[in-house]
């Protein structure tokens, strides 16, 4: 066979068995992302139940189109990875604030700001990726991890102090979905092995229903087609001023962009040129989030959970998440399976995530390891970068005294470590006299730049 006719893992196509099975256990894992944005929204703004549905129709296909564009990447707007595309929630959280503050429409007109924002800042944010080597995102990674660990946890728990906080019954049904999604990647082979962390989740939901834990409540076939609709809030009001915290934040989500696009490029065994494949990531962003602006969603954004899915099972191929990406559509379109999904019980959706984003944190202490932390100023860039990134993790709210843009900054523990360890990249190997480089990390500073 000639070299011509090499196909790389990425880009092969799968049979359509294998498509459907692997494409589905990505959107069961992230499909609780999309469904938790819309009942927050739901709750905080008042909405009808018919515009609930409506906004979580839009949010499943706008999060379908995303991971389609991520997955093909036409004409440089998306990144030929296997991303999913999902409501980030800080987004989602800002987008709230700035509809109580001013109105629906002004929310609205944010996300359309920001979509737009993206595409003006890109071409200075491409000049700074050489900050962000190895040494970087591994620490970025392992920030990633601890953080969704934490989100995790807590629909396991509850939050402290809530009614139900540690419900025993719950934590039973979290260390079940851990312990068979286990059992099934020890004893089973082949492709059944690689739908390990499905199966465990399903195992999951029907123990859930064995003990009357699953909301059957719930479920109904009325309606049973849902499209969304075109400004759902009416026509947009563009004000600057109350855009700046969606504004910052995407200043956070390019940085947390480049760290994914390196991540999965890892994970599925593709060099990734940055100043190459970031910027065709970041536009996937900007496109999906100014298309989800016109059908009332926040921004939707590139998932780093997946990654961890992708190292579990070994399949690397972009094809499984583009058929993600449809099923992901035909949620939005067909009400009772989205609602179906929506019944799964959070403890063991919290179960399965804790795996997926341990896997993540695996994948940032292997970078740590290609990089010689013996080394002084690699040394202090991690280790100052896990104290600024930890500290908001471990303690939620420590900067709530700050002004309100200022605390979206700070508050993201996972975009102040990158940034720090960037910064302190820069001061070590890019200002001034050189630190003297270690063999070891003399490659992973040369490809920063």
């Amino acid at each position: 066979m000639s070299n011509n006719s090499f196909i790389a893992a990425v880009d092969e196509i799968l049979p359509l068995r294998k498509l459907l099975a692997f494409g589905m256990q990505h959107v069961l894992v992230m499909a609780a992302s999309p469904i938790a944005s819309v009942f927050l929204m739901s709750k905080a703004l008042g909405f009808s139940p018919a515009l609930a549905i409506n906004l979580l129709s839009a949010t499943f296909i706008i999060c379908g189109l995303g991971t389609l564009l991520q997955s093909f990447g036409p004409r440089g707007i998306g990144a030929r990875l296997p991303f999913i595309m999902l409501p980030g929630g800080a987004p989602i959280v800002l987008f709230i604030l700035i509809a109580q503050q001013t109105d629906l429409q002004t929310a609205a007109g944010a996300v359309i700001l920001t979509g737009i924002f993206y595409f003006l800042l890109l071409p200075i944010f491409r000049r700074c990726l050489r900050f962000f080597p190895m040494v970087v995102v591994g620490t970025m990674l392992l920030l990633v991890s601890i953080n969704l660990a934490q989100v995790s946890g807590k629909l396991i728990t509850g939050n402290p102090g809530s009614p139900g906080f540690g419900n025993p019954a719950n934590l039973m049904l979290a260390f079940v979905t851990i312990g068979l999604t286990v059992i099934f990647a020890r004893v089973l082979t082949g492709m059944a092995r690689q739908l390990s962390i499905l199966l465990g989740l399903v195992g999951g939901a029907i123990v859930a229903a064995s003990i009357g834990a699953f909301h059957f409540d719930q479920l109904s076939l009325s309606p049973l087609v849902s499209a969304p609709s075109f400004l759902p809030f009416g026509m947009p009001k563009f004000d600057l001023l109350a855009a700046i915290p969606l504004l910052l934040f995407s200043v956070i989500s390019m940085v947390e962009a480049t760290g994914q696009t390196i991540a999965i490029g890892e994970a599925v065994g593709k060099d990734i040129d940055k100043q190459r494949d970031v910027p065709k990531t970041i536009r996937g962003d900007a496109l999906a989030s100014l298309i989800g602006g016109f059908l009332g969603t926040s921004l939707i954004i590139t998932s780093g959970e997946n990654i961890g899915i992708i190292r579990a099972t070994g399949v690397r191929s972009r094809f499984v998440t583009a058929t993600s990406g449809i099923v992901l559509v035909l949620f939005g379109l067909c009400v009772p399976i989205s609602k179906l999904i929506s019944a799964i019980p959070e403890a063991v959706v919290g179960g399965t995530g804790l795996i997926v984003f341990a896997i993540v944190g695996t994948m940032g202490i292997d970078m740590l390891r290609r990089v010689d932390l013996r080394e002084h100023a690699n040394m202090y860039i991690v280790a100052v970068a896990l104290c600024i990134g930890l500290l908001p993790i471990l303690i939620p709210g420590m900067y709530g005294q700050f002004s309100p843009n200022v605390r979206i900054l700070l508050g993201n523990g996972v975009a102040m470590g990158a940034i720090t360890a960037a910064l302190m990249n820069c001061l070590f190997f890019h200002v001034g006299r050189r630190q003297p480089e270690t063999k070891n990390s003399e490659p992973h500073q040369s490809s920063a730049s």
